[in-house]
């Protein structure tokens, strides 16, 4: 896929969990989705906690429950 010379590319960067504007807001959720995808593959994963309005609130989270064979 050829680029356009007048488009602009955009990496996620810590500090778009603070801003924002559209493409911070799009970039931060696709990290997390991300993060938790392959963290939640291991075994000592954890959860992250979000409010209501599926705001982050902490990274802690809860211990992912595994079935023991």
């Amino acid at each position: 896929m050829k680029k356009k010379k007048d488009q602009d590319v955009r990496n996620y960067q810590p500090s778009d969990y603070e801003k924002e504007d559209f493409v911070s807001k799009g970039l931060a959720t696709t990290h997390e989705q991300v993060s938790d995808t392959l963290t939640e593959g291991t075994f000592d994963g954890k959860i992250d906690e979000v409010d209501k309005n599926g705001n982050l609130v902490t990274h802690k989270g809860k211990e992912i429950k595994r079935k023991r064979k």
